[in-house]
Parts: structure tokens; C-alpha cells; sequence
């Protein structure tokens, strides 16, 4: 079992747009469910992972959104009309141990948020980031860097271009990596740094 958290991310660094929407959304390529390699990702998958936040609409869907998948939701409290067969908890911790104890040895597809991503990678438990970079500009929006740990290191597995003009870009998450000098102000490349001579 692999956790893998999968986002479209406009070209400009934005995984939402400015109203908060996801930006595969407004791609004149997007097809709910059958676009930006979604089918082939969510075959390798058994079970789905998420915050509230990214639950809650579904449960005023006209469809399931997860037909296929084992839903597990990090909640202070179950909502009404969450169906019996979702696993509620709102312990991260907990809810990963129930996740766990239920895989059959298929994938588990984060869904949410940098909050809920960065949730379960601070335990470790953030297995791939699969971003897919989509080829136009939102100018604003929610960044992924605005939660998630900037000493995540990653390692690129693939790349790979995808209809429509997108690219999907697959890394696996190394929680010992990173690059903390990016937030050094007073750090320089090498190449300009200058000695008083």
C-alpha cells in the first residue's frame, strides 16, 4: 500500500483558482473522471483519504463520487448522511492505523488540501505527490506550499505528457530531504557569492 496525494496545479503554481475551485476545472480539455490520467490512478487504487472539507460536497452529489473506493475522512464529527460504510475519526493518527488494518494492498488516493496532505506526511505517511501541471495561468488562488513542509524532499519517479497539454509529474516523498536553505535570506548560489579582496 502506497499513499499517494495526486493535484492538477495550474501552470503559474496554483491548485486552486481564485475562487477556490480546482483548476482542471476551467481546462477546455477537463472530463469529469476520464481526463488528466485520473482513470489510469484511480484503478491502482482501493481506498480514498481526505479532510472535511473535501468530503462534505459529496454528500449533496446526485452520484458517489467514490464508487470504487474505501472512503476514509478525517472529521471532527460525522456529518449527518455520511453513508455507514465511511470511516470517520478525527485523529490522523487513528484513522491511518483503521486504514491500515482495512488495505487489501491496493494504493490510497489522498484527496484535499495542503493541510490534510501535510497531515499525514508529517506522520510519514505521504508515499508520492503526483502533480499534474495543467498548461494555462490562474493568476491567484491557494498555493501547495502554503501548508506543506518546504524540507519535504522529493525524488522525480516519472514524468509523462498528457491530452490536452498537461504534464503529470510523479515524486516520491522523502521526509528527510529538502531544501532548507531556501529560506535563508541571507543564502546565495555559490556562483554569487563575491570575497572582499
Amino acid at each position: 500500500m502506497q499513499i499517494r496525494s495526486r493535484l492538477c496545479m495550474s501552470a503559474d503554481g496554483y491548485i486552486t483558482t481564485p475562487n477556490g475551485w480546482p483548476p482542471q476545472v476551467v481546462d477546455p480539455a477537463y472530463v469529469p473522471g476520464e481526463s488528466h490520467g485520473i482513470p489510469e490512478f484511480v484503478a491502482t487504487c482501493e481506498a480514498a483519504l481526505m479532510g472535511h472539507t473535501t468530503f462534505a460536497p459529496a454528500l449533496t452529489n446526485d452520484r458517489w463520487p467514490w464508487p470504487t473506493l474505501q472512503v476514509f475522512v478525517l472529521a471532527s464529527q460525522r456529518s449527518a448522511g455520511t453513508p455507514d460504510h465511511v470511516t470517520v475519526d478525527s485523529d490522523p493518527a487513528r484513522l491511518l492505523e483503521q486504514l491500515r488494518a482495512a488495505n487489501r494492498g491496493g494504493d490510497v488516493h489522498l484527496i484535499g488540501g495542503p493541510r490534510t496532505i501535510e497531515t499525514f506526511r508529517a506522520l510519514g505517511a505521504l508515499d508520492k505527490l503526483e502533480l499534474v501541471v495543467l498548461p494555462f495561468f490562474v493568476g491567484g488562488g491557494m498555493r501547495l506550499t502554503e501548508a506543506l513542509d518546504i524540507d519535504t524532499g522529493l525524488t522525480l519517479e516519472s514524468s509523462r505528457a498528457l491530452p490536452g497539454g498537461s504534464v503529470e509529474i510523479v515524486y516520491t516523498v522523502d521526509n528527510r530531504g529538502g531544501v532548507p536553505q531556501a529560506r535563508d535570506a541571507g543564502w546565495a548560489p555559490v556562483s554569487q557569492r563575491f570575497s572582499a579582496e
